[in-house]
């Protein structure tokens, strides 16, 4: 492989990488436009559907619910299969708020296939693959404020600066 060859693939792979970061924010963010704009306009989603729509219907069901999520990617394998396609795996801790089962974590393992498409990177097809997901009986998310710097023991800011958590917060028993 020539230098420019190699600078153009260290460059495709920061650019995948992004796609998982992204989808990480999207997520956090609950903001499902924001996810759409990260897949293929023809990438599949089972009973959903086709297309952005779709993925804008299966996100919604998804996240209905979810007052709180962060998802921390890890371990990000990428590899090119020819021109515009890539295939690779992330790993990904998850940390949720939902109204149904409590304070969720998850360990899940994304198997991912990537084409570019008009000089961008999306997914053309994201399987969740979960390794375990944990229910906690009592939720970190239901103590008082933490007052960080003063005390580093509580909810901290970032949550509490969200309307639909701070609403579900301020009603905790």
């Amino acid at each position: 492989m020539t230098h420019p060859d190699q600078v153009a693939q260290l460059v495709a792979r920061d650019e995948i990488r992004q796609l998982a970061y992204r989808y990480a924010a999207a997520l956090e963010a609950r903001d499902v436009d924001a996810m759409a704009d990260l897949f293929s306009p023809d990438a599949r989603f089972g009973e959903f559907g086709d297309g952005p729509e779709a993925l804008r219907r299966l996100m919604t069901a998804s996240i209905d619910g979810c007052l709180f999520t962060v998802i921390l990617v890890a371990n990000h394998l990428i590899d090119f299969d020819g021109d515009g396609r890539a295939h690779g795996q992330v790993w990904a801790h998850c940390f949720a708020q939902t109204e149904a089962d409590g304070f969720v974590e998850q360990l899940i393992r994304y198997d991912d296939r990537y084409e570019r498409r008009d000089g961008r990177w999306l997914f053309s097809h994201r399987r969740h693959r979960l390794w375990y997901g944990l229910g906690h009986p009592e939720s970190p998310l239901r103590q008082p404020a933490a007052n960080w710097p003063v005390s580093q023991i509580g909810v901290g800011d970032l949550p509490l600066s969200d309307d639909v958590f701070y609403a579900w917060w301020a009603g905790r028993p």
